[in-house]
């Protein structure tokens, strides 16, 4: 599997912003700029969520939480995809990780990255260590 570092997580007070970094290295079996890379996070006592999914040509797609605060990016050169945060509230604390896959289909519930309710998910066959972010009021 591909290996995946992430970074940039840390403490901003409410409307404040970070820039995540999601560094792939290794295991790939096909060329990385055709990888979907996702971002995910999990606050605490909930469920892990998706956050954004940023396509091999570049595209990028967000869950409605993210919509119009969250930009993700990738640097195919660089094997890194960002996600820049801005705007952040109490309730982006969360442990945030990044996924790497080739495929988007129908998933059961629980597997997949989701970006909305429903059973079309993208396939993330690796993930990334977590980083924290906590937003205070």
């Amino acid at each position: 599997e591909v290996q995946l570092l992430v970074s940039g997580g840390g403490t901003v007070q409410s409307g404040g912003s970070l820039r995540l970094s999601c560094v792939a290295s290794g295991g790939f079996v096909a060329p990385y700029n055709v990888y979907n890379i996702g971002w995910a996070r999990q606050a605490p006592g909930k469920e892990r969520e998706g956050v954004a999914v940023i396509k091999g040509d570049g595209s990028a797609y967000y869950a409605d939480s993210a919509k119009g605060r969250f930009t993700t990016s990738r640097d195919n050169d660089k094997q890194t995809v960002y996600l820049e945060m801005n705007n952040l509230r109490p309730d982006d604390t969360a442990i945030s990780s990044c996924a790497a896959g080739l495929t988007f289909g129908h998933y059961p519930p629980g597997r997949g990255l989701r970006l909305e309710p429903g059973p079309w998910a993208y396939g993330m066959d690796s993930w990334g260590n977590g980083t924290l972010v906590t937003v205070s009021a």
